[in-house]
């Protein structure tokens, strides 16, 4: 009977123990758990690159590097200076046209002003276009050996068999338009001789004028 009693009782404290490891198991289960869990929220690198970034704007001075505006001052000033000069040089150029066209309408006037009182005085009493239209020509002068102006070398054949004078009026035109007119003279030209002159119009320069004999008369 004692026997008996204790086999129960060794079978009892065996089958408590086994219990007892059981519950110690299951908590140690839990407890690795709960700190896997909280090891993963805690480090995940998925959720910290997730969270978006808000610099503190009050940072921002919102002036450029003194280096950047230092080569932007320099390129505007060279930028100034370039536009300085170009517009110096500019007025250095028609400066020195003004002048030459002045001295070319100067040195053809002292050519032309011994004649042209008399031309003009033969033309006023003229009929028509003249007698001598025939024995003209007309060459037009490039502008850059005239200074800019409209000019025309006008070359007088003389047709006859005595020697002559000559008195011609040269228009200038734009299209239909007469803008300008001259007078000059060409005296004493031998039979059969050829003799120039250079009329010209100091007028709108910047136009291409065409010259064409308007009377010429011999006398």
């Amino acid at each position: 009977m004692q026997r008996l009693l204790h086999a129960r009782e060794r079978a009892s404290g065996g089958s408590n123990r086994r219990a007892g490891l059981v519950v110690i198991a299951l908590a140690g289960s839990v407890l690795v758990a709960a700190g896997c869990a909280s090891s993963s929220t805690s480090t995940s690198p998925s959720t910290a690159s997730s969270r978006p970034f808000s610099p503190d704007a009050s940072s921002f001075s919102g002036e450029l590097p003194s280096s950047v505006a230092s080569a932007k001052s320099s390129l505007l000033e060279s930028a100034s200076a370039a536009a300085s000069a170009a517009s110096a040089a500019a007025s250095q150029a028609e400066a020195s046209r003004s002048a030459a066209a002045a001295s070319f309408e100067a040195s053809v006037s002292a050519q032309l002003a011994a004649g042209r009182a008399e031309a003009q005085s033969v033309l006023s009493k003229t009929e028509g276009t003249g007698n001598a239209l025939s024995d003209i020509t007309l060459t037009g002068l490039p502008k850059a050996q005239t200074a800019g102006l409209n000019a025309a070398l006008v070359t007088v054949v003389n047709s006859t068999s005595s020697t002559a004078s000559y008195a011609i009026k040269v228009e200038f035109l734009d299209g239909d338009q007469v803008v300008d007119t001259t007078v000059l003279g060409i005296k004493d030209v031998a039979p059969g001789a050829k003799a120039t002159a250079t009329a010209f119009s100091s007028l709108d320069r910047d136009k291409a004028l065409v010259p064409r004999v308007a009377q010429a008369q011999r006398y």
